[in-house]
């Protein structure tokens, strides 16, 4: 497993999102993790998180008009299940 997108919650959150939401484009996700947080989330922190994800595999970026929109890869889905096994596993013990 890829660890290094684990240290941001905010990655995990943004996987989370995304793939809860099928394709979001960029504000739609950024509008929902603001939403979760209850608090703006800086835009440079935001899209400094997307480019990471995608740049590591964990999203695909597709062009749709003016908007990006994000997808879930299979690693990324991946991540975020081992992620949600390992936090349920901690919870239970």
């Amino acid at each position: 497993m890829s660890g290094k997108w684990l240290r941001s919650g905010l990655r995990r959150d943004i996987c989370v999102v995304v793939a809860s939401e099928g394709d979001p484009t960029a504000q739609e996700c950024k509008a929902a993790v603001e939403t979760r947080y209850d608090d703006r989330v800086d835009p440079k922190t935001f899209y400094g998180a997307l480019d990471a994800l995608t740049d590591a595999g964990h999203l695909e970026k597709t062009v749709d008009g003016l908007h990006d929109r994000f997808e879930l890869t299979a690693a990324g889905e991946r991540a975020l299940r081992d992620h949600y096994a390992w936090v349920r596993e901690r919870l239970d013990d």
